[in-house]
Order: C-alpha cells, then structure tokens, then sequence
C-alpha cells in the first residue's frame, strides 16, 4: 500500500519533551541574562542594544552574523551576554511546536509541499514544518543526544550539551521516521546546480570534471590561479576561494555575493573580492558568455515580440506573456514584460510578479538572473524525473535536490543511487551524480 506523508516518531518526546526543555532552558537563559545585566527584559532587542553601547560596545544590528563576529573581540563579560543573547535567539525549536500541530490522525504530516511554490523556478515549497530551511545536524553523538531528549532527562541534557536551544535544533530532523520494519533511503544530486549550468554554457572543462567525479572547488580553484590544487595536497589553501566563488558567481554575483555568501567571514579581504570575481569569470567564459546570449534573447523577445533561441533555450511572447521553454518542454511565464529600467539606471527588462515584500510589483531583471531561474528550473525537472524513475518506491517527502524514501530494509541503497542518477533524455550527455546513504530517522549526513 502506497503511503503518504512523513511519519513522526511517536511517544510523545518531541511534542513533551523537547518543547519542555526548551522553554526551561529559555527561562534559565534569561535568568542569566537578568543578572548580567539587570534588564527588565533581556528578551528586548532594543534594551540590549542600550547594554552593550552603555557599556562600550556599539552594535547596529543583532543578527546571528553580527553577534557572532561581535563574541570574537569582545570582552569576557560582553561576550558572555552575546553568547546568552545567540542561545536565546534560537527560533528553529518553534518547528517542534508547529510539528505537533501538523501531526495527523495517521501519526503522519501531510501537505507539506506546495506543488510550484516558487513561481521564478516552479520547484516545490515548504510548508507548515517547512522542511526546505531544517537546521543540519553536525553532533557526532547525534543518537546519543536523541535518546537522552526522549527520555525526558533535562538536566542530563544540560551537563552534556552547554547550548541546550542548539542541541534541540540539530535534533529537528531526527523527528521523522520510517513507519515500523521501513528504513529511510535519502539520496540527493550531487551539486546539481553546477553541473546544469556547466552543461547548457558548455563549459568543457568543468563538465570533465564533473564526468571523471572530481572535486569542482579544486579544479575552479585551478583554474582560477592557474595552479594545482588538491583538497588535501599541494595549495589546499585555495579551494577555500574556489568554492565560495563557486557558490556566489555563477549567476552574475560579484563582489556583493561573496560579501552575502561570508566570503569575509571565511578569511578573505576585501582587496581579494574583486579580484576574485575577475579570476573566475575569466576561467569560466562560456557562462558569462551564456549569461548574455540570454540576456539578448529576452531584450529581442521583449521588444519584438519574436521567438529567439540560445543553448536549446526558446524564448517567445504570446498575450502580453513572456514564455521561457526549458529541454523538458516546460514553460516559465512572465507577465507582462517590457523594457524599463532598473535601480542603477540601467535599461533591462521588467516584469510583473511577487516582490520580496510578498507584494504584486514590477520587477527587474537581466540575463544572468533569467540564467538563474532556467538552472533551477531544470534542476527541478530532473528531480521531478527522478520522481517518476522511482515511482515504484514510496517517496515521502523531497528537499531542494534531495528525496526521502520509505522502504524495505532489503530495497539496495546503490540501485536506488543509480535510478536517481539516470540522465532524462532531454538533456542527453550531462553528466547526474547522486549521494545516498540510509538511516533509521532523518537526519542529514
């Protein structure tokens, strides 16, 4: 019998328990906080912010990035209050209150996937639990720490854990479970993402890499300076800039992207950014060239109203619609598009749809986003692919490029990664590579 949903593991431990300790911990966490600082509220963004300039230090903003810069330079009695103030702020284990909501009679969560939520790409959305944003889980005796939470100890939680808040965040996914005698099989691609960009700018060298199973953010790294680079050998250092490079540039980013992606944070100047970018554009001309090749196509589409195409991409205008057709024969639609102008005062294109501010607005746009939304869209076809390959499994549940299948323990976790990675033939010669590896709770490896 086919199933749906996600299973909970069941005994009351996630929806008692953690909920529990965590608001003890969040009262103990702020009986703390009182007597460091002898604040009415030490909950107040406002009456913090007050704290730290009364007492030397002045901060803007009190984001997870901001405090945690801050606790490096920061005196010891500063710094113990930031610490106290980032344990606090922990809102992920609100995901333990809205799980006992969303549990149904069944003992499973349903509707937790809104079929086309992004409307740029048509991927799938997380809803209700939302397990598209879950908090990994980086505990080496992440079971031990499980079983300590189910039982109910807290005080025992809190001798071996000193961020309690923390420990119950990494243990959100640990929640859901194969119904008995099942076993979880997660499999995603392997940076899906590169590959589907490399493979539409035909970017030979880094398609090599990806076909011979290579490390990308050594070979960008070496391509980038012209050196040989190995994660663990000769000029290690720089894969630390190929893959940050790697994770922000590959739609347009510049200097602003790495800045956005922490590339500061990871050690890099600010002398390096824009050399950075110029590096790996150079290395990567064939994408920057697509980037354009597709900016031309929307402005022709546009201001013409005429079919163009580039790199097996169709672009055309019908009824006041752009239409985007991907290898798949799937269409991407924007209302109403024409040419403007956009904050720098640039000419590009603009089209009517959902804005950050969850409002209808006009928005801009240009080739290297439109390169964005065609990557993802296509990732998400391959993994709407993959659906269909494993249809004969009980998939229960899919993040970004990942799936979660319910199955028999005898199912084999290497023909479930070989299904997985068969090339749709749609996009004939690119290369798919998937991870796998099974588990008896969810959990990300």
């Amino acid at each position: 019998m086919k199933v749906s949903g996600l299973s909970f593991d069941q005994g009351g431990w996630f929806d008692v328990y953690a909920i529990a300790m965590y608001d003890r911990s969040k009262q103990e966490l702020s009986d703390k906080m009182k007597d460091l600082t002898h604040l009415d509220n030490p909950g107040s963004v406002q009456q913090i912010k007050q704290w730290l300039a009364d007492n030397g230090m002045e901060m803007e903003s009190l984001g997870k990035k901001e405090v945690a810069a801050a606790i490096k330079s920061a005196p010891p009695e500063l710094a113990d209050v930031l610490t106290l103030r980032q344990q606090l702020a922990k809102s992920s284990v609100k995901k333990y209150q809205a799980m006992k909501t969303a549990v149904c009679k069944d003992g499973r969560a349903h509707g937790m996937f809104q079929f086309y939520g992004a409307n740029r790409s048509g991927r799938w959305a997380g809803r209700i639990i939302q397990l598209q944003n879950l908090p990994q889980n980086h505990m080496p005796d992440l079971e031990q720490a499980r079983d300590i939470v189910k039982s109910g100890d807290y005080e025992m939680v809190s001798l071996l854990y000193d961020d309690v808040p923390d420990t119950l965040s990494q243990l959100i996914r640990t929640t859901f479970i194969p119904r008995p005698g099942y076993k979880f099989i997660v499999s995603d691609f392997s940076a899906i993402e590169a590959r589907v960009l490399s493979y539409l700018a035909n970017e030979k060298w880094r398609m090599e890499v990806f076909n011979n199973n290579g490390d990308i953010y050594c070979a960008s790294a070496s391509a980038m300076f012209g050196v040989p680079v190995e994660k663990h050998g000769q000029n290690a250092h720089l894969r630390q800039k190929g893959k940050i490079a790697e994770l922000a540039l590959g739609y347009g980013g510049s200097v602003g992207a790495l800045k956005a992606m922490g590339a500061l944070d990871m050690g890099l100047t600010e002398d390096e950014l824009y050399p950075l970018v110029a590096s790996w554009r150079s290395a990567n001309p064939n994408i920057v060239q697509f980037w354009w090749d597709v900016d031309s196509c929307v402005t022709n589409t546009v201001e013409k109203h005429i079919r163009t195409e580039t790199h097996g991409i169709i672009f055309s205008y019908k009824s006041g619609m752009m239409f985007i057709t991907l290898p798949s024969g799937r269409q991407l639609s924007y209302v109403k598009p024409r040419m403007g102008y956009n904050r720098f005062g640039s000419e590009s294109v603009t089209y009517e749809g959902v804005g950050q501010n969850k409002k209808w607005e006009r928005i801009e746009s240009y080739g290297p986003k439109f390169v964005e939304n065609i990557v993802q869209a296509i990732s998400r076809d391959i993994l709407a692919y993959a659906m269909k390959t494993l249809r004969c499994c009980e998939t229960v549940g899919h993040v970004h490029d990942e799936l979660i299948i319910e199955c028999d323990p005898r199912v084999s976790l290497e023909v479930v990664c070989e299904q997985m990675g068969q090339t749709p033939p749609w996009v004939p010669g690119l290369k798919l590579n998937a991870d796998e590896y099974e588990c008896r709770f969810y959990m990300k490896s």
